[in-house]
C-alpha cells in the first residue's frame, strides 16, 4: 500500500452503493470478524470488492493482552480469511477481552479493555503477537486504545507510547496510530482542550515514525463529563489538527476514515476522505 493511501471503513449500509459507484479510494477496511463464515453473501461481496480495491482487515477479537491466552478458533478463522483475501494489512488492538469467570469458564467481553503498561503485560502481548504473526505468516499492526479506565501505575511501569514502541521492537509488529483515540484519552484527562491537544502531540512525538503502518481518523462524542470514542460523527477540528501533527512527525502514512454508528450517506465518508487527502498532500 502506498504511503499516501486514503481509505474508508466499509460497513454494511454502504456495501451495495460503494460497489455500484466504485469511488476513487486507495483501500477499504473491514472488520475481520464480520467475514469469518465459510461462505455466504458477505464473503462473496468482499471477494468482489477485493477485485477493485486493496483490503485491510481490522479485528476486535484477538484479545492480544489476555492472560487467558489467544482463542485458537478465532485465530484459525482469521488465518483462513487472510488466506482468502490477501489483505494489505491485518490489525487489532492493544487490549484484552477474554478472562475466566470464578467458575473457570472463559468469557469474552463486548469491550476492548486496557492492559497495564508493565513488563509482565508487555512480555505476554509480545508472545501473543508473535504467535499471531507466525500463524498468519505476516506482520500485523496493533492499535492504541481509547480507554475509560486504567491500571494504577507502579514504579517501573512504562508510558503508553514507550510500551507500544517496545512491543513493535520485540515482536516485529507495527503501530496502527488512532489519533482520535489519543484525543479522546487526552480530553478525558485534561479539562482544557488546548492542554489535551498538547498532551496528544507529545504522545505522537515520542514514537518512532517508521513504526506507524496506518492512521485511523474518526469522530467522538462529548457528553460533558466524558468523551466517548463512538465513531458516529465527522472528524473534529482538534483531531484534524492532531492528524496534521502526526503527518509532520511520521510523513505520509496510509489513512482510514472510520464511521461505525449513525452511519451517514456514502458521500459524507468520501468527503472526509477527501479532507484527509488534502492534508496529506500539504
Amino acid at each position: 500500500m502506498k504511503p499516501d493511501a486514503i481509505g474508508i471503513g466499509w460497513r454494511q449500509p454502504h456495501y451495495a452503493s460503494l460497489m455500484e459507484r466504485r469511488p476513487e479510494l486507495d483501500f477499504l477496511e473491514v472488520h475481520s470478524e464480520n467475514f469469518f463464515a465459510d461462505g455466504g453473501a458477505a464473503l462473496q461481496l468482499l471477494a468482489e470488492a477485493r477485485e477493485h480495491y486493496p483490503i485491510s482487515l481490522h479485528g476486535v477479537g484477538l484479545s492480544l493482552g489476555s492472560a487467558a491466552g489467544l482463542d485458537a478458533w478465532h485465530l484459525d478463522r482469521l488465518a483462513r480469511l487472510v488466506e482468502r483475501v490477501d489483505p494489505v494489512l491485518v490489525s487489532d488492538h492493544a487490549s484484552f477481552a477474554r478472562a475466566p469467570t470464578p467458575g473457570g469458564v472463559l468469557m469474552h467481553a463486548n469491550d476492548l479493555l486496557p492492559v497495564a503498561f508493565n513488563e509482565a503485560s508487555l512480555a505476554l502481548m509480545v508472545a501473543h503477537v508473535q504467535r499471531v504473526q507466525e500463524r498468519l505468516k505476516r506482520a500485523i499492526a496493533v492499535e492504541n486504545l481509547s480507554a475509560y479506565l486504567g491500571w494504577q501505575g507502579q514504579a517501573g511501569d512504562l508510558a503508553e507510547p514507550e510500551f507500544l514502541m517496545e512491543l513493535c521492537r520485540r515482536s516485529g509488529c507495527s503501530l496502527l496510530l488512532d489519533v482520535n483515540n489519543l484525543m479522546v484519552n487526552a480530553l478525558n484527562s485534561e479539562a482544557d482542550e488546548s492542554a489535551a491537544l498538547e498532551q496528544a502531540i507529545d504522545w505522537i512525538r515520542s514514537i518512532a515514525p517508521g513504526q506507524v503502518a496506518e492512521i485511523h481518523l474518526a469522530g467522538h462524542a462529548d457528553l460533558g463529563d466524558i468523551v466517548i470514542d463512538d465513531h458516529g460523527s465527522r472528524v473534529s477540528p482538534t483531531v484534524w489538527r492532531l492528524y496534521e501533527e502526526a503527518l509532520n512527525h511520521c510523513g505520509p502514512v496510509p489513512t482510514l476514515i472510520e464511521w461505525d454508528t449513525d452511519i451517514p450517506a456514502l458521500d459524507v465518508l468520501l468527503d472526509e476522505a477527501a479532507q484527509a487527502r488534502a492534508r496529506m498532500r500539504q
